[in-house]
């Protein structure tokens, strides 16, 4: 895996399904005994309003539901 010129990186799509890290996941990078780990940030604000709240998932894509809106 490289890091880009812009210093990016992209998380394989297995270690992001196992650890639930979504587009809007917020991380932080810490350095641990000569180590850069990646940890899910605690207390974001997204998080603590899903826990709270949940999150719904659609069964239909959002230009499905806008051609519902517009009928």
């Amino acid at each position: 895996m490289r890091i880009t010129e812009r210093g990016q990186v992209t998380i394989p799509k297995h270690i992001r399904d196992r650890f639930g890290l979504t587009a809007d996941a917020e991380v932080d990078f810490i350095v641990r005994d000569g180590r850069v780990e990646l940890v899910r940030r605690a207390g974001s604000r997204r998080s603590r309003v899903e826990s709270l709240y949940g999150r719904k998932r659609l069964e239909r894509s959002t230009d499905e539901l806008m051609k519902l809106l517009r009928e």
